[in-house]
C-alpha cells in the first residue's frame, strides 16, 4: 500500500510527458490489456498532447496523468463520454514499477469524484479482460458492479479470444 505521506494527484498531460507516454504506449507487453496493436510515433503523441481540448464533452475523452509526489505513475482515461446520458467509460494504466501500492485505487477514486463534481456524470463503465485479475479487483473494490460478460470479445495475438467483463458504477 502507498504510504499516507505520499500525494497522489491527477493532472492534464504536459508536453514534457511525451517521452514517458511514448515508452508506455509502445510497451508491447501492455498491449494485451488495451486496444493498442501497433506502435505510436513520438510525433503522434506530441500532436495528441499539443492539440489537447480541455472540454471532455466536446472531444468525448479526457486523459489525465497520475502522479505520486509529482512523479509520473500512470494514466487514467475517460472515453466515449456521453453528454446527453451523462456517462463515460474509464481505463487506467499504472506503470509496472508503481503497481501494488494502492495508486490505482486512489486515482480511480479521485477520477470518480471529479466526474461527479465537475462533469456531473451519472455513471461510469469499464471493460476489462476476464484474465486481468488486478484490474477486475480494482474496479470491484472501487464499487463497480458486474454488468455482464462478453464471451470471446477480446482477441489476443496467437489467435486466442478471451471474455471481456463489463463493470458499471453509479456516481
Amino acid at each position: 500500500m502507498q504510504t499516507s505521506s505520499s500525494t497522489i494527484a491527477l493532472r492534464a498531460l504536459e508536453p514534457d510527458d511525451v517521452d514517458c507516454l511514448y515508452l508506455w504506449e509502445n510497451d508491447a507487453e501492455m498491449w494485451r490489456y488495451g486496444a493498442v496493436r501497433a506502435p505510436y510515433s513520438r510525433h503522434q503523441i506530441w500532436e495528441y498532447i499539443n492539440s489537447y481540448d480541455a472540454d471532455p464533452f466536446h472531444c468525448g475523452q479526457l486523459r489525465l496523468m497520475i502522479t505520486v509526489d509529482s512523479q509520473r505513475a500512470g494514466v487514467i482515461d475517460l472515453y466515449d463520454i456521453d453528454s446527453r446520458n451523462r456517462n463515460a467509460f474509464v481505463g487506467i494504466m499504472i506503470c509496472p514499477a508503481m503497481r501494488r501500492k494502492g495508486i490505482g485505487a486512489e486515482a480511480l477514486s479521485k477520477l470518480m469524484q471529479f466526474c461527479r463534481t465537475n462533469l456531473a456524470l451519472n455513471s461510469l463503465g469499464a471493460f476489462v479482460g476476464a484474465y486481468n485479475s488486478a484490474s477486475n479487483a480494482l474496479f470491484q473494490c472501487a464499487g463497480f458492479s458486474l454488468a455482464g460478460t462478453l464471451p470471446k470479445w477480446l482477441w489476443q495475438p496467437g489467435g486466442k479470444f478471451h471474455d471481456a467483463v463489463l463493470y458499471t458504477v453509479e456516481l
